[in-house]
């Protein structure tokens, strides 16, 4: 059944006949840290939507379009795929919006230890380490409730990734001796299976992100950058400068609006990265460690970093500098577990949204002032999260042309 809200002006338009108007939906996605369960948030007004239940503790990612978030139950030996319930449709100078309730789709994704899933153009690689191989997918047919995947095998069992690529699959290449030790490189594998081109080195390779039309590799010496060249993946090394400290980014994330990505480098910097810019990187010293960050996708040119004094920073990527610092919760130290409960940040409209597991809450704070303006109170210890949403035209389909849905 679907379920729209409205507002006041949008019935008195209903009542009318016909009628079409803008309409904002957001919802948070929140998992938490020792329960098997999902929550669905609106985000606007702090309201449990839906409880979903899993089989345990879940990261999330959410698809590029914002219709699917996936769960990555690594220690369940399994994928969960969810339809958020809000889907946009182009039509060039305007995007319509279809708004249902957030479900289960049914579609499973098994295998030994997943970890890594990464999305390239509506299609989906989750990479199961204790197989060597990546399960490939098409997010239509996962929000469709369907299981179906396309194996594509490394040759052995390691810390893995893979990307769809258009016809291709980048894929990581195990250490050739110790595959307990992060993988050298990445391969081009074509629609048969087979290898095509060299294996691009990329010695510790750890962190991938899209940003644009470009992809990058995190690897121990630089990044390696991937382009398309009708149609077919190319791919260059940018080395590290000489002038930036030892260290190395492993996670990456990609910029939306702007083409950059965000790394961290060491426990307490990141580096703003411009592969194309005679001095790809920036570093930017933070005043402790660093627990978590997100790029805004509405607003290009500022990211969010949350450091273990429980302080929020706002990262002007164009100048490479802090612009702003709030103070939100406790402190979380870095010491101890990779695995313990920290917050985590998404961004969903004008809100940055932070969670505070061992508080039992969601921080609410204005995407450009910093501010804090609410709280939303979760149940037991909300841990990773991810935003999705927007603002599309709402149709009333059955009043025009005869009655039909629009999907």
């Amino acid at each position: 059944m679907k379920v729209v809200w409205l507002s006041a002006s949008l019935l008195g338009l209903m009542a009318g006949g016909a009628w079409a108007e803008d309409v904002t939906a957001w919802r948070l996605f929140v998992a938490d840290h020792s329960q098997p369960v999902v929550r669905a948030i609106d985000a606007l007004d702090g309201a449990v939507i839906d409880t979903f239940a899993i089989s345990g503790p879940a990261t999330l990612y959410r698809s590029e379009s914002g219709a699917g978030v996936y769960a990555v139950l690594t220690g369940d030996n399994v994928v969960t795929a969810i339809a958020s319930g809000i889907a946009f449709h182009d039509h060039g100078d305007h995007a319509d919006i279809d708004i249902d309730a957030p479900r289960l789709t049914g579609a499973l994704f098994e295998g030994e230890y997943p970890v890594h899933l990464v999305e390239h153009g509506g299609h989906w690689a989750a990479f199961f380490d204790k197989e060597g191989v990546a399960r490939v997918f098409e997010e239509h047919e996962a929000l469709d409730g369907n299981n179906e995947s396309v194996v594509v095998k490394t040759g052995a069992p390691h810390h893995g990734v893979a990307m769809p690529y258009g016809d291709y699959t980048l894929i990581s290449v195990p250490h050739p001796t110790d595959n307990t030790q992060l993988p050298v490189g990445i391969d081009v594998i074509d629609a048969s299976g087979a290898k095509a081109g060299e294996t691009a080195d990329c010695p510790d390779l750890h962190g991938e992100a899209s940003s644009g039309s470009i992809t990058a590799f995190a690897c121990g010496t630089g990044l390696l950058i991937v382009h398309a060249h009708a149609g077919v993946p190319e791919i260059k090394h940018v080395a590290y400068a000489d002038a930036l400290p030892d260290g190395r980014a492993t996670t990456l994330t990609g910029g939306v609006g702007l083409q950059y990505f965000l790394g961290n480098y060491g426990a307490s910097a990141v580096v703003i990265i411009d592969p194309g810019a005679d001095e790809p990187f920036r570093l930017v010293e933070l005043p402790t460690r660093r627990v978590h960050f997100a790029v805004d996708p509405i607003r290009a040119q500022f990211a969010y970093i949350f450091t273990e004094d429980g302080r929020l920073h706002q990262l002007d990527v164009i100048e490479g500098t802090i612009v702003k610092s709030v103070a939100l919760t406790r402190p979380y130290s870095m010491d101890g577990s990779w695995a313990d409960p920290r917050p985590r940040i998404a961004v969903a409209r004008d809100k940055v949204i932070v969670t505070d597991p061992l508080a039992g809450r969601l921080i609410v704070v204005d995407a450009v002032s910093l501010a804090k303006t609410g709280e939303i109170a979760v149940e037991g210890t909300p841990f990773n999260l991810v935003a999705v949403g927007g603002t599309g035209t709402a149709h009333d389909h059955d009043n025009e042309n005869g009655a039909h849905d629009h999907e």
